[in-house]
């Protein structure tokens, strides 16, 4: 059995290597190419054991990724560090005026795709004779309609498009999660039959408030904290480990809260982004706690898009699940595409909202590591591999297929 260095090791020296590949020969964005390398190989380590089945070329590999809890990786480890780092460098300022956007695409849109995709799935479960109770459609449609704030701020970077429109994405991509998660968790009690009759409207709410509202509100005291005590001193390697501290204690801490530890350490980053460098960090300290948290982002996200890639080798699919997979990439498509024109609809006399944005909208919607994690949390029921299969399928297209098409997209449909 590998050692914790040795997976390390092996994921970092992979990321490397792919890295390399991918900017000298494929020239795809940096985490699309990582995770298309990553599952070619992934490909073609499957089908030379299907040729050579008495050689296991892949099977020490297999081991190695099977050591690998994906849902604790990305929920408890990653996902930290990678939302600060990206919360860090927003404007508040501007994220502020975009407020009722933001809102709206974080909360009603992600409410009103769960129900179209849960629909959705259900129906074409049906149509193709592999029966899928409509609470686990709906629990596939939680798990699958926030945008993955990874995905979505790695796809940005190699996309030009107006600086509104890019803040009301980023927004609603690192402030969707805390409703995803919230619920995904009360439909997975309803379908798992886990005393799902005691979340009722007020509970809902209340669940609601603690997670979203709770982990906020965390994330501004311990943002506000580390500011203070980063103003307090002039000293780089000091405020460096603040700032790392800072990411490791919210997300532990609105853990025990029972809070959303993703909008914590997204509201500590907006806050210590926009008040320590006025006040608080010298030009020197500043450079420092920069390059800091853009490697993190930086090495974080290529080994987590490799993983995207890799666990291929370690998943399972059955073929009606398959069949089905392929139907959910159109189901989730047009549920993006209702989610983001509604709020449109519903706010029509302000205009905050542009109808020409909306097919840039729908296009953009990535998901990623988040939905793949939570798909494997699931419990071992029989319908976990057609919701497992359906998540990769939509999962690979929206990073692949959307995420390197979104400029052609952006420069036809935002003129």
């Amino acid at each position: 059995m590998l050692s914790i260095f040795d997976l390390a090791a092996l994921l970092l020296t992979l990321s490397a290597l792919f890295g390399w590949l991918n900017r000298r020969f494929v020239r795809l964005p940096h985490s699309i190419g990582l995770l298309i390398l990553g599952l070619l190989a992934s490909l073609l380590l499957v089908l030379l054991d299907l040729l050579f089945p008495a050689q296991h070329l892949y099977e020490e590999l297999t081991r190695a990724l099977q050591q690998i809890d994906f849902t604790q990786v990305v929920m408890n480890g990653m996902l930290a560090f990678l939302l600060f780092a990206g919360a860090l460098n927003l404007n508040l300022e501007a994220m502020r005026e975009r407020a009722w956007p933001i809102a709206l695409l974080a909360l009603v849109a992600t409410v009103i795709s769960t129900a179209v995709v849960g629909a959705g799935l259900w129906g074409a479960a049906q149509a193709i004779g592999r029966p899928l109770p409509l609470s686990w459609a709906l629990v596939f449609g939680a798990l699958i309609s926030p945008t993955d704030p990874v995905a979505v701020l790695s796809t940005l970077k190699n996309v030009d498009v107006p600086k509104a429109l890019e803040i009301e994405m980023q927004g609603e991509a690192l402030f969707n999660d805390g409703v995803g998660v919230v619920l995904f968790t009360i439909l997975l009690g309803y379908a798992a039959g886990a005393g799902g009759g005691e979340h009722g409207t007020g509970e809902v709410v209340r669940l609601l408030v603690q997670e979203a509202a709770g982990g906020l509100l965390l994330g501004v005291i311990t943002g506000y904290i580390a500011y203070r005590a980063m103003r307090a001193v002039d000293d780089f390697p000091v405020e460096v480990l603040i700032t790392l501290a800072l990411v490791a204690g919210t997300y532990a801490v609105a853990q025990k809260l029972g809070t959303s530890g993703p909008l914590a350490v997204v509201a500590a980053g907006l806050l210590v982004g926009d008040r320590a460098p006025r006040d608080a960090m010298s030009q020197r300290t500043q450079g420092y706690v920069s390059a800091l948290w853009t490697l993190v982002d930086e090495v974080l996200n290529s080994v987590l898009f490799l993983l995207i890639g890799l666990e291929v080798l370690v998943l399972r699919f059955e073929v009606s699940a398959i069949i089905l997979a392929a139907a959910a990439v159109p189901i989730v498509l047009a549920a993006r595409a209702i989610a983001v024109a509604m709020p449109l609809l519903l706010v029509r006399w302000t205009d905050l909202f542009s109808a020409r944005n909306l097919p840039f909208l729908t296009w953009a919607g990535v998901r990623g590591g988040i939905s793949v994690a939570l798909a494997l949390s699931l419990p071992e029921v029989p319908d976990k591999p057609a919701i497992l299969a359906a998540t990769y399928a939509v999962v690979l297209f929206t990073i692949i297929v959307q995420g390197s098409t979104l400029g052609i997209v952006a420069r036809r449909t935002l003129r």
